[in-house]
């Protein structure tokens, strides 16, 4: 036996140990902060709250974009993915998803976040965290095994913020080249 067993390792019958069946995964940062944050799927009439949001976030009006995710998410979409968190009653962040079931030779099908963003007000009070996390297990309870985003290299917020959240490096290499 190690010199700190775990809540596993214990034997049942020591004395004064209450035991704990509670699933351990609740005790991490983003398990918590889904209970502290409300996190539901993604409504028609939670457009001009993402695009506030948005334009927070990036000083720039990209209504029509949203307007095109949005549709896209709860009309194209057969599954529904996308959710919004709220903090008092307002849209407080949002992740626009999809799954994916193959693309450039892959057939597993993956979930694809298109964009993430956290009022900046909300900043660094869950929001994020509480999103990815619901995330994570409305996909796992479809049996999705992976999700995937794009990231600009010099975005070291995103990056950091990701990486927190279990992302990695993948083995792909994205290629981009100009038309004109």
């Amino acid at each position: 036996m190690t010199a700190n067993p775990s809540e596993h390792d214990r034997p049942e019958s020591e004395p004064g140990r209450e035991l704990d069946f509670s699933d351990p995964s609740g005790d991490r940062p983003e398990a918590l902060s889904r209970d502290r944050v409300p996190v539901r799927s993604l409504a028609a009439g939670d457009l001009s709250s993402l695009a506030r949001i948005d334009r927070r976030i990036t000083g720039r009006d990209r209504t029509a974009y949203f307007e095109r995710k949005v549709a896209e998410a709860l009309g194209e979409s057969g599954i529904r993915v996308s959710l919004v968190a709220e903090v008092d009653g307002w849209a407080a962040g949002y992740v626009m998803a999809r799954v994916d079931f193959g693309e450039f030779g892959r057939v597993e099908p993956t979930a694809v976040i298109d964009t993430i963003g956290v009022d900046p007000g909300y900043g660094h009070q869950g929001v994020g965290h509480a999103l990815m996390s619901q995330l994570v297990a409305n996909l796992a309870m479809l049996r999705i095994e992976r999700i995937r985003t794009e990231v600009g290299w010099d975005d070291f917020a995103l990056i950091g913020f990701l990486r927190t959240c279990g992302f990695k490096p993948s083995q792909r290499i994205a290629f981009s080249r100009a038309v004109a």
